[in-house]
């Protein structure tokens, strides 16, 4: 059975802000100076590793217990590679990152094996990690004027 998410943005008025809002929860998106934006939040690549860390971060959480592994602390440091001439119109690369890594930390008693298998779980698992690893079908379903 599939389970519908659903988000809102807009536009606000300082320079490239944007507020995202899903289920009364909302954050703001922008862009650095260097790029056009207030550089007042993060801005939209960035929330992107930080969606594929938190849903990674959940799923080893969520899941500890049922593998028989235990943590004292967990988080993951992400990077990612993109051209900004891409999306800029200045060069013809991809718009977005080429490449994403990122490493898991676990503060644990468990051994280095059984710490790679359940990062490798983890990995397989979480959503987020699958949409990128995977692509995702993006549809257009409406375009409104007001």
């Amino acid at each position: 059975m599939l389970t519908t998410f659903k988000a809102v943005t807009k536009k606000l008025p300082d320079g490239l802000q944007v507020e995202c809002n899903s289920r009364g929860f909302k954050i703001i998106a922008d862009e650095p100076e260097d790029l056009g934006g207030t550089d007042k939040a993060m801005n939209p690549v960035e929330m992107v590793l930080c969606a594929l860390g938190a849903c990674q971060t959940i799923v080893a959480s969520a899941f500890a217990e049922a593998h028989n592994f235990s943590f004292d602390e967990f988080h993951v440091e992400l990077e990612g590679d993109l051209d900004p001439d891409g999306f800029l119109g200045l060069a013809d690369v991809r718009n977005g990152f080429e490449e994403i890594r990122f490493s898991m930390h676990f503060k644990t008693n468990e051994s280095q094996e059984k710490a790679e298998a359940f990062a490798n779980f983890i990995e397989k698992t979480c959503p987020v990690g699958d949409c990128l690893e995977n692509g995702v079908k993006l549809v257009l379903s409406n375009v409104v004027r007001y």
